[in-house]
């Protein structure tokens, strides 16, 4: 039986893919089908010996490869706003980078895909478009706080377009549900109104001042114990 002969590349040469004029280092050798095959900087493809040389023995030319690191701003799961969009909030659902080279002019764009939280519509948006409103981590606790408010302001809203009689059922009905859980509803309203006024102080969007009127509203409410909200 003859013997196998040796490898004519060994992991970490330095080689040059002459197909292509790419530098890259040997990460693996094997033996397939009675010939070595080696695989470069850990690709998914093998090259034959045939396709390789040493990069001290090339005479051609060598394309260099490009290195680019991108630094995301934003990651799967943050809450953020969008440059025209007012006060909608949308999650990032997903992210890409644009490498654009010219002759004379490079950059990259990191394009980020966004699903509006209240009624899922999809947007694309460019990264200088975004602004952060809570990281992944708390975005499902901000998004809840909003939606306790909204529920709020509904019941509210029910209120005024309900009959005498619903209405008198509505306040019989809130008046039980005040005593259990008047002090959990105060709190969860003093944790929305202080995220909107740090909202307020970073954006002075007047929509989220009108949010803290109207819970300061709704607070003055719950403590007369009354259960009606000023207009």
């Amino acid at each position: 039986m003859a013997k196998r002969r040796k490898p004519k590349y060994k992991i970490g040469d330095t080689v040059v893919i002459t197909i292509y004029g790419t530098v890259g280092r040997v990460t693996d050798v094997k033996w397939l089908d009675g010939k070595y095959v080696y695989e470069v900087n850990k690709s998914d493809g093998l090259f034959l010996e045939s396709a390789l040389q040493m990069l001290s023995e090339y005479d051609g030319s060598v394309v260099e490869q490009e290195q680019i690191d991108i630094e995301y701003k934003f990651f799967f799961g943050d809450l953020v706003q969008v440059s025209g969009y007012g006060a909608d909030l949308f999650k990032v659902v997903g992210f890409r980078t644009e490498i654009w080279r010219y002759k004379e002019d490079a950059w990259e764009d990191v394009i980020y895909e966004l699903s509006r939280v209240s009624d899922g519509e999809w947007l694309e948006a460019g990264e200088e478009e975004l602004t952060l409103v809570a990281d992944a981590e708390s975005a499902d606790t901000f998004i809840q706080k909003l939606g306790l408010l909204y529920l709020v302001n509904k019941q509210d809203q029910a209120v005024k377009n309900t009959n005498l009689k619903n209405l008198i059922r509505k306040a019989e009905f809130e008046e039980i549900e005040r005593k259990k859980e008047k002090k959990e509803l105060i709190d969860n309203l003093l944790d929305i109104f202080n995220d909107y006024r740090i909202l307020y102080e970073l954006f002075h969007d007047q929509e989220y001042y009108q949010v803290m009127r109207v819970i300061l509203r709704k607070l003055e409410s719950l403590v007369n114990n009354d259960g009606k909200s000023p207009v």
